[in-house]
């Protein structure tokens, strides 16, 4: 990658880029693995502006763009405190989401953003980074692995009608 790729905090004025590149990257991830009918429920349900705006509106939750040449490659979601979807202590961070434009994947932004969750998890004195990622989702996983998180639980996700299993997995920081 020859050009520098800048991280930028996102607000609600950048709710429709949160939009489009959600629906593009958990589409490009999960199409070939699900139903149409599944794809188009959690699409429907979780990228929704209204959703958004909620989402963007919670304090202890913070949304993240990698961007090159002002063009969105991927994004970082993650939460602090009673803002996690699993009940775990207070010095602990989720990485909710980590998603990478499909024509993106290879050049790293992924590992920009890890780092970055990173970061934002040492400023604010955070003992443990944790993760669901689903069980059949054998690159992440492997990514995860190679930055230090290991597995120590499981949860249900619901894709549209769609039972699925989630690997929970932990940094210590």
């Amino acid at each position: 990658m020859n050009q520098i790729v800048t991280i930028e905090k996102i607000d609600i004025k950048d709710i429709q880029h949160l939009r489009d590149i959600g629906i593009q990257t958990f589409y490009e991830t999960f199409v070939e693995t699900n139903t149409k009918e599944d794809m188009q429920a959690y699409l429907d349900d979780n990228f929704s502006i209204e959703k958004l705006t909620a989402e963007l509106s919670i304090k202890d939750s913070h949304f993240y763009f990698a961007k090159q040449n002002n063009q969105v490659m991927a994004y970082l979601k993650i939460n602090f405190k009673k803002a996690q979807t699993e009940s775990f202590s207070e010095s602990s961070m989720e990485i909710e989401r980590i998603y990478v434009c499909k024509q993106f994947i290879r050049q790293k932004i992924g590992q920009i953003l890890c780092d970055k969750a990173i970061q934002l998890a040492n400023k604010e004195n955070v003992k443990i980074i944790w993760l669901g990622v689903w069980e059949h989702n054998i690159r992440a996983i492997k990514f995860y692995e190679k930055n230090g998180f290991q597995a120590f639980d499981k949860h249900v996700f619901m894709l549209g009608l769609d039972k699925q299993t989630d690997i929970l997995m932990k940094l210590e920081l």
